[in-house]
Parts: structure tokens; C-alpha cells; sequence
């Protein structure tokens, strides 16, 4: 099948997905094309049947904010009468379903018919979507996909529960590539980042405040007394000052490492302990499957699509949300007790195995069939 796949070509879970879905998808064999503003960051080659289209959006003075969905939908259009596109992916609702439902009708006007799906990746639900200015439009481009896909139940739940769903939703989860995942142990220099005697605990997001990256700090302060640890907390955000204040505050601050935005992850991951991600709101935790994928224990938060994710007492614990006492109590039984924690190293792992990639991609693919068959 052709395939043209949109989405943010950012560092952020959503992006992310789509762009590892889109080389899945290719090395099975479809024809992928990104469109999009900007090569997605995990897209690092092109290939004969992975190509990448640029939607350029002029600017005019007429326009106070220049019009991207407008732009979109007519690269969509374009793109798709030149290579003869079967299917329509969209990650997010807004802007790009509404973009996507509006180059369908221009097609139409050609006696085009290009089926359309929709998945459904968190903040296009929980927090833009359900804004009042937006709910009527994300409502109406969700109603108007040909299927809908949601990354959690937890997110299935909330999207029922904010809008007026008519279209079944199925929930495919987010993956991981297990199979080509870089565990380089050779070049696993874990002496860079802490002593033989410490500890090395992580958290990984873009440093929001619905991360609670206070909590993160509160949670490695509690530890630190108990365990010699290091803290190393990647990706940049807008709590980042207030969390280096408050480590500051607590007598924390030397022990712990802002490495910012990074493509380190996976080098980081391979040599840490523990990851703590004490979030308010996750639609599914991808960066907690990825911890998990490197043999990494986590301590979150019982929100959203985590315990679909993390088994309790197993792969990790769930704490209830703010709950930094317990995080912090599970944390120090862990790093103090040596067979405890590789026993958890090797259960997340496992776990992680079930959302291997070559599980997931299959169930795209049955539904790309079914709206190919459809439209016929």
C-alpha cells in the first residue's frame, strides 16, 4: 500500500511513533510518505519507498497566524493525486485531521476517494481537544475519520467521556522497537556519570508541569538519603529553572545532571537503576516502555495509560498521584537490595516485550486493509 503519514516531526512520543511506524511500516514493504513541516527527528535516511514532503507555509501580512492547516491540506492534495495514495494516517485530531477531512473533499471534487484515519495520541484529547474553543472541531474531525485509533483504553475512555463519539475506536498501543534497540554495554560508560557506589536514576520528558519534575526532585532527595544516587533528568521545558531552584533548595543540586534535549537517551538508559516518572496525566508513557525496554525499573504514577504499561510490584511500582512518600519508599527498597532490583530489571524487560513493534504494526495494517476494502 501507499501511505501518507502526518504528524509533528518533533522530539515528543506522538512523533515519534508515527515516524518509527512509517520505517516499520516501509521495510514491510509500503510505500511511505511524510508530510509534514519539517523531517521528523527520527527519520534519519530516505529510501525508494520512505520520501518526505515539506508543507511550506508562505507568509502573508494579511494573516496574523499563517495558516498551516491550509497549507497542509493542499500539500495533502497534491501529494496524494501525484503518487496515487491509498490510505490517509493523521497522528493527532487537531490540526490534522481537520486538515485531512479537508483535503478529502477537495479530492472528492475529482471523484477521489481516500480513506482517512485518525489516532488519538493524549494532549489532542485531554487538553487542547477539551478546550471550548476547539472541542466542536475536534469532535467533528474525529466523527468524520474513516477509523480512529487511540494509543490507551485510559485514552479511549477519555476521549468518550469529553466528546460525542459516533466512531468505534481501537486501541493500538504505542511500541518499541525491541529487536534493534542499541544496548551498546562496550560504550555503556556509566563511570562518566556517577561513581561505582552510586545509583543512577532517570526521567526523561519535556520538563511540563503536568510531569511534575518537583516531584521528581522531591522523590531523589527522599532516596539520596537512604542510597548514594545520581539523578539524571534529560529534555527541556518550562520547569527546568524551578527544578534546578527547588534541587538547590534541598541540598540536592550537585548530585544531579540536566542534560537537556538529548539523543543520548538510549546510552543513558542502558546504565541506569531506576526511572521516575511521577506524572498528573500520561495517555500511555511511552518514555516508561523505553526504561522498561533497557532493563529499567519505574516508579510512576497510577495515571492515565501507565498501568497499562507498568505491572505493579513486577516491572515497577504505581504510587497514587503526589504521592512522593511511597515513590520514594519503593525507590529505596529497590536500589538497597541488589537481588530485588535485578529481578524487577528483568521483569520490565519482559513486560516491554509485549509491545514489541512486530506486534503492533500488524494491527495497523489490518485496518488499513479494511478502510482500502471499504472505499472500493
Amino acid at each position: 500500500m501507499k501511505i501518507a503519514i502526518v504528524c509533528y516531526p518533533t522530539f515528543g512520543g506522538s512523533g515519534v511513533v508515527a515516524t518509527e511506524l512509517g520505517i516499520s511500516l516501509a521495510k514491510r514493504g509500503h510505500e511511505i510518505h511524510f508530510v509534514t513541516y519539517k523531517q521528523p527527528v527520527r527519520l534519519d535516511y530516505l529510501t525508494h519507498n520512505i520520501h518526505y514532503h515539506e508543507v511550506i507555509v508562505p507568509e502573508y501580512p494579511l494573516f496574523h497566524y499563517q495558516p498551516y492547516e491550509l497549507a497542509l491540506s493542499s500539500k495533502l492534495v497534491t501529494v496524494i493525486k501525484k503518487f496515487e495514495i491509498d490510505i490517509l494516517h493523521v497522528h493527532y485530531a487537531i490540526p490534522h485531521a481537520y486538515a485531512g477531512f479537508m483535503a478529502q473533499q477537495m479530492l472528492l471534487e475529482e471523484d477521489i476517494h481516500i480513506p482517512m484515519m485518525t489516532t488519538l495520541h493524549g494532549t489532542d484529547i485531554t487538553l487542547v481537544g477539551s478546550h471550548n474553543f476547539y472541542k466542536p472541531a475536534v469532535n467533528f474531525s474525529i466523527n468524520k475519520s474513516d477509523a480512529v485509533t487511540s494509543v490507551s483504553d485510559s485514552l479511549k475512555s477519555d476521549t468518550l467521556r469529553i466528546f460525542d463519539i459516533k466512531n468505534e475506536i481501537h486501541v493500538i498501543p504505542n511500541f518499541i522497537d525491541m529487536k534493534n534497540l542499541q544496548k551498546d554495554f562496550e560504550n555503556c560508560k556509566r563511570h562518566l556519570m556517577a561513581n561505582e557506589d552510586e545509583r543512577i536514576i532517570t526521567h526523561v520528558s519535556n520538563l511540563r508541569q503536568v510531569k511534575r519534575i518537583d516531584h521528581v526532585i522531591e522523590v531523589f532527595h527522599k532516596i539520596q538519603k537512604e542510597v548514594k544516587a545520581k539523578l539524571i533528568i534529560i529534555g527541556d521545558g518550562p520547569e527546568r529553572e524551578n527544578a534546578s531552584k527547588l534541587a538547590h533548595e534541598l541540598g540536592v543540586r550537585d548530585s544531579i545532571i540536566f542534560l537537556g534535549k538529548s539523543n543520548e537517551i538510549e546510552r543513558i538508559l542502558c546504565f541506569s537503576d531506576l526511572f521516575l516518572l511521577p506524572s498528573e496525566k500520561e495517555s500511555f508513557g511511552l518514555a516508561a516502555l523505553e526504561a522498561m525496554a533497557h532493563g529499567v525499573p519505574v516508579i510512576a504514577s497510577n495515571a492515565g495509560g501507565l498501568p497499562e504499561v507498568i505491572v505493579n510490584n513486577e516491572s515497577g511500582f504505581l504510587c497514587e498521584i503526589g504521592d512522593v512518600d511511597a515513590m520514594a519508599t519503593h525507590g529505596i527498597s529497590l536500589l538497597k537490595d541488589d537481588d530485588k532490583l535485578e529481578k524487577f530489571k528483568t521483569n520490565a524487560e519482559t513486560q516491554a516485550w509485549k509491545f514489541d513493534i512486530e506486534e503492533v504494526v500488524p494491527m495497523y495494517e489490518k485496518l488499513y486493509l479494511q478502510m482500502k476494502h471499504s472505499t472500493k
